[in-house]
């Protein structure tokens, strides 16, 4: 599939900027809309200051921040696009209202996605009266301009189509998409963090350990491999010759015991004091916007040579490959 040559950003807050600058790295057109005061003048700004990034993993031939275009209004930005990103806050009422407005002026033949983590793509295509079955969800990961994945999640009217041209353009602008196969609240990669989050808070609550040491029980263990293979490949190369059927065989039955043992805390107001205070405790004498800046360039150090290593299961591919 060749990639869209304009694509609508709607919202263009956190999310919405990390596509628009992706989308402008790829060469493409973007038009962005968001009524907010001061929105264009963020979003052009955000651009340039993550424009070398993005020049660092390789922008493409013609590739520039002049060619994003910007509109208060939102009819006339997505008129004439070929493809919508949509990215407003999670607020069902404002969803219901882009989401006709986006029905009422795409062209019928533009796929419209949603950056939603949290609604169902059925939900948002009955929001939308006059082509519902171009609806999707197409949920990225923050930092969006840099981390690969995005989850494809079909609603009930949804086309195959619809859904073979999301995938094929996610990957044709450099993300790694995965299909969602049915539709469940957090899609995929939310739930999984939210099974360690829920024991990671349990932990905290109960006394067991500090949120510093949590965050360096992960960060310098599990962790490192799991941004190279994913917790069950990880398995897998665990068991040695006899893969992930030795493992089971013989780890099976003591997992199932810590499975079973894990906590399911309720999230008041004591435990969430609780984990800012651990989160403040952390983070003193540090600079978080170094600390983000650090974390931003060790993700291009990795993806870069991930990119190298065509033997990982799910490396980002390089520029051109399909």
């Amino acid at each position: 599939m060749s990639v869209a040559e304009r694509v609508a950003v709607v919202g263009t807050g956190v999310i919405g900027t990390g596509w628009a600058t992706l989308f402008l790295a790829r060469g493409l057109d973007v038009v962005a809309t968001d009524p907010a005061d001061g929105a264009e003048a963020r979003l052009r700004e955000a651009v340039e200051e993550m424009w070398p990034t993005l020049t660092r993993l390789g922008v493409a031939e013609g590739a520039s921040p002049d060619r994003l275009a910007f509109t208060p209004h939102l009819d006339v930005a997505v008129a004439s696009a070929s493809f919508v990103q949509e990215n407003g806050p999670e607020q069902e009422d404002l969803k219901q209202r882009l989401f006709a407005a986006i029905d009422d002026a795409a062209p019928p033949g533009t796929v419209v996605a949603s950056s939603s983590s949290g609604l169902m793509p059925s939900r948002l295509q009955a929001m939308s009266r006059r082509h519902p079955e171009r609806v999707v969800v197409g949920h990225p990961f923050n930092p969006v301009h840099l981390i690969p994945l995005v989850e494809v999640v079909a609603g009930r009217a949804t086309t195959p189509a619809a859904v073979d041209r999301a995938m094929a353009f996610y990957t044709a602008v450099g993300k790694h998409p995965i299909r969602v196969r049915q539709e469940i609240p957090g899609h995929v990669a939310n739930r999984l963090q939210a099974a360690l989050w829920r024991e990671a808070y349990s932990l905290v609550d109960r006394g067991v350990a500090a949120v510093r040491d949590i965050d360096t029980a992960i960060s310098n263990g599990p962790g490192l491999r799991w941004a190279l293979l994913g917790p069950l490949m990880n398995q897998h190369l665990s068991g040695g010759p006899g893969g992930m059927a030795h493992l089971l065989e013989h780890l099976g039955p003591p997992a199932q015991a810590w499975m079973d043992d894990l906590g399911t805390p309720t999230l008041t107001p004591e435990l969430a004091a609780k984990l800012v205070a651990g989160v403040d405790e952390e983070l003193e004498g540090v600079d978080e916007r170094r600390m983000a800046a650090q974390r931003d360039a060790l993700l291009l150090d990795l993806l870069e040579r991930k990119r190298d290593c065509p033997d990982l299961p799910g490396r980002p591919p390089h520029r051109g490959e399909s």
